[in-house]
């Protein structure tokens, strides 16, 4: 094809002159050019969707593709890479939406319902009356063979006969301009929630294109998937009296964070308004499935996983699986859960089935396929096998069993091999290997730089399932682009996602699952399910920030005061209590301990990949708890989470440059090692934990100001107290056990941690008396950081806690945490013997350490795990 120099518009000159914005690169040879016809002029499609944006909307292409870039910074849409180490990459979204026209949608549309319906008529068939295998139109080592058949689920009928509700099919376009199904996604299709996500972002860039050209609506589809899950339940909710006359409850089952879509599933989850849940959230009892939440367990009737078949269920499947559900199959087989789609499904993703799919079209369905599947061999077959080396020199060699062939990548991984040296290997394992002819995808119109380039794309559609039998296509899908310098497509290998328009002639539906207006009555229903592990999640959350805002603070005071008079003085005290906090290992510090040796300790335990209580650890752990409750956090308040952990990640690389062998500057990790004598640059580290201390004091701010107060909140809450009423116990009582309480070294540094200075100061200008002193650290109720108020506080949420859910049953909190009223007063606090020593008010910080320890653990095992303990016996 040509080279084009402009952008060839066939309309007015003012769109002539929009034109000379852009440059054209031509698409690859020998591929079908998705913008331009044979003779370079652009595709209907294109040519309106141009022409609606006109010379203003061009000019503004370049600052569209930063708010997209911006949005998903904002929206922290992500995409978790294995090979990253879990670190999860921006998502990747082109600015061009994929237009399709109205015509062409037609056709897609009819092959993907027959490709739904032909699949999970094949799922039926495998696990039902396995007709396809005794008539030899599928071979049984492919079936049985497959990790995705389970043995467990034959003989399982689910409600309605449908196996499937969401089958996903992978489409590309031929040189000739026709559609090939490339793959098959039955097990847990994903792509759903980015398609949506996309949708939203575009659109709303190319308003005008978008409402003009009649864009079909995805909102529709989502609505159709929720009717289908909710009518398929009806049949496990006859024995459900507590969900009379309401919808089924529906979960959205996931891997968790370090799952490759975590983002989808959370967003998913929040569009359609079902709860998101892990394996760990869920428990078996009597043959139902319930949620863990803060009130107790509550039923479950729909799972909507995106879990693999084999970690579903550690009891009959993956005994190794620590994110599958125990017991779910056994619920499912006793009518009392739909999961979808159903465990087992996944053998028909297997490449090898698209040889055997056209005649299984004919028994089955008595159809001819609409849309024709890439050529295919599957190497178990010697006629097949020997056809493809015949007449094939290169193809994909690609697993005919998911984790097959682990001794080389295969695939999108290697591209195209010769075929003759793989010989010896197929001939060896011949059933393992599936040959596929390579194809040349399409190249879809991408934007960057003022240029119109073009790569190779796959469109992903998706068929929802309505409990009639009938499938509904939803008008878009999941289109993705191939990356730079790469002929195949994957997100995982530098690919890129684009937004899919499906154009129609008539004006399309407004439809949208976004919420409706409310009536009075709607509010008195409403009613947010708060499952234990977002409880946890809560809990920890406010346990990491202060823990990292105590070790923020002594971790100041101590680098400020090494070098001060007081340093010698107060040295073993910093010693401890920097032990204490897991500032330092016990065993990370040289002999002799100096100011020197402890100050390399301190600096070389700073980041997140050294002792499990740095401030770094602590940071990440914030970040991680909150990351798991997103949808509870402001977009502030989630940067400012965000920022803190990755501005000290950045402080920590530049902390420590030394001099290497020929003087020249290099650059040094802040662990390498407690006896490390290399020099590191104070002054920036005092800065960091300077601007982390505002940070963490927002995050706080954030937390009190920014969050809805519900029972979960509480938890938060409580997680902050017994941190904070625990540390400040812990400050006391080592600084009286060293006898620096009545000196002026040991007053500065308790005032400093309870950053109280200016408070005392206002109070008792001048004064250093331990009766004042105490007073404003553990009696005074309106000092936040007071041991006793924050005690006090404490208290009473952990009992609004147990009354909002419902822990009567349970042994009261005041049981575990006596009143502050029997705690001893100030002056027996003040009563030192003959040594000096405060003995009271050693005692008493250690019983509250002890009394906020007891309710942590309480916690834990009445909300989080719905274990009994043994007090919650006694009192039951």
């Amino acid at each position: 094809m040509a080279f084009q120099s402009t952008f060839p518009f066939e309309a007015s000159a003012a769109h002539a002159d929009a034109s000379s914005l852009l440059r054209l690169v031509p698409a690859h040879e020998g591929h079908w050019d998705e913008l331009r016809d044979a003779s370079g002029a652009l595709r209907e499609p294109w040519r309106q969707f141009f022409e609606r944006l006109g010379e203003d909307g061009i000019a503004r292409l370049e600052g569209h593709r930063a708010s997209v870039a911006q949005q998903i910074r904002d929206n922290d849409i992500s995409y978790n890479v294995y090979a990253d180490n879990g670190e999860p990459r921006a998502w990747a979204l082109d600015l061009l939406p994929f237009l399709i026209s109205e015509a062409e949608w037609a056709q897609i549309e009819r092959g993907v319902t027959q490709r739904a319906h032909l699949l999970n008529a094949v799922v039926a068939d495998i696990y039902g009356p396995q007709t396809l295998l005794q008539r030899g139109q599928l071979p049984p080592a492919l079936v049985f063979g497959h990790p995705g058949y389970l043995r467990s689920v034959k003989g399982y009928a689910p409600p309605g006969g449908q196996f499937l509700q969401v089958v996903a099919v992978d489409l590309a376009r031929a040189p000739n301009g026709d559609w090939t199904v490339m793959a098959h996604r039955t097990e847990a299709p994903s792509g759903l929630g980015y398609a949506l996500e996309n949708r939203l972002i575009v659109s709303s860039l190319f308003a005008d294109p978008f409402r003009a050209m009649h864009v079909s609506r995805l909102a529709p589809s989502y609505s159709q998937l929720i009717s289908t899950l909710v009518q398929a339940a009806q049949a496990t909710m006859s024995d459900d009296p507590s969900r009379a006359d309401r919808s089924p409850h529906i979960a959205l089952l996931t891997p968790g964070p370090f799952s490759e879509t975590y983002f989808e599933h959370v967003f998913l989850a929040r569009y359609l308004g079902v709860t998101l849940v892990e394996g760990k959230d869920l428990t078996v009892r009597d043959d139902m499935l319930y949620l863990k939440t803060l009130a107790g367990l509550e039923r479950v009737h729909v799972v909507l996983r995106r879990l693999d078949d084999a970690f579903c269920d550690p009891v009959e499947l993956r005994a190794d699986s620590t994110i599958g559900v125990p017991g779910l199959l056994q619920v499912m087989r006793a009518g009392n859960v739909v999961v979808s789609n159903v465990p087992g499904a996944g053998f028909v993703e297997s490449p090898a089935l698209h040889g055997f799919l056209p005649g299984i079209a004919e028994v089955l369905l008595d159809e001819d396929l609409v849309l024709p599947s890439v050529a295919t061999w599957w190497c178990g077959e010697k006629a097949a096998r020997e056809h493809a080396f015949a007449h094939l020199d290169e193809a994909l060699i690609v697993p005919t069993w998911p984790l097959a062939a682990r001794d080389a990548p295969l695939g999108v991984e290697q591209g195209k091999q010769r075929l003759g040296a793989w010989r010896e290997r197929i001939e060896a394992a011949p059933g393992s290997y599936t040959i596929q002819q390579a194809q040349r995808f399409s190249c879809t119109p991408r934007y960057e730089d003022g240029t119109l380039g073009a790569r190779p794309s796959v469109l992903r559609a998706y068929a929802i399932a309505d409990v009639n039998g009938g499938w509904h296509v939803m008008p878009g899908g999941f289109t993705r682009m191939a990356g730079e310098r790469r002929s195949t497509v994957s997100m995982q290998y530098g690919g890129s996602s684009v937004d899919t328009w499906v154009l129609s002639s008539q004006p399309t539906s407004t439809f949208t699952l976004l919420p409706s207006p409310m009536q009075p009555a709607d509010l008195a229903r409403k009613h947010r399910t708060v499952s234990s592990r977002a409880a946890e999640n809560l809990f920890w959350a406010g346990r990491y920030g202060e823990r990292a805002e105590n070790n923020v603070r002594l971790l100041r005071f101590i680098l400020g005061s090494l070098e001060g008079n007081d340093a010698e003085a107060m040295f073993a005290t910093l010693v401890e209590l920097a032990l204490h906090c897991g500032l330092v290992q016990p065993g990370d510090m040289s002999a002799p301990h100096t100011p020197q040796a402890f100050e390399r300790a301190l600096v070389a335990n700073l980041s997140e990949s050294t002792g499990a209580a740095s401030i770094g650890q602590n940071l990440s752990c914030q970040a991680r708890s909150n990351g798991e409750v997103r949808g509870r956090l402001s977009n502030d308040h989630w940067r400012t989470i965000l920022a803190s952990r990755n501005d000290f990640r950045d402080a920590l690389q530049t902390l420590m440059p030394v001099a290497g062998s020929n003087g020249a500057p290099q650059q040094a990790q802040p662990n390498g090692g407690a006896n490390d004598t290399r020099r590191y640059d104070r002054v920036t580290l005092m800065n960091a934990l300077e601007r982390l201390s505002v940070q963490l004091s927002a995050i706080s701010g954030a937390q009190g100001d920014r969050m809805t107060r519900d029972e979960a909140w509480r938890l938060l809450f409580a997680g902050r107290h017994i941190e904070r009423v625990s540390a400040m116990s812990a400050f006391v009582r080592i600084v009286a056990e060293k006898g620096q309480l009545a000196t002026p070294a040991g007053f500065d540094l308790l005032l400093q941690l309870f950053d109280s200075t200016l408070t005392y100061r206002a109070l008792y200008p001048g004064r250093f008396e331990v009766p004042a002193l105490l007073d404003l650290l553990v009696i005074e109720p309106t000092n936040p950081r007071g041991i006793y108020g924050v005690y006090d506080r404490l208290r009473k949420k952990l009992d609004e806690i147990a009354v909002a859910a419902g822990s009567a049953r349970h042994r009261p909190f005041a049981e575990l945490m006596p009143p502050t009223a029997s705690l001893p007063a100030l002056a027996s606090l003040c009563e030192a013997d003959s040594n000096g020593a405060y003995a009271a008010l050693i005692s008493v910080c250690d019983q509250i350490g002890s009394f906020a320890g007891a309710a942590a653990h309480e916690i834990s095992a009445r909300y989080f795990s719905h274990a009994s303990t043994v007090a919650s016996q006694v009192w039951s």
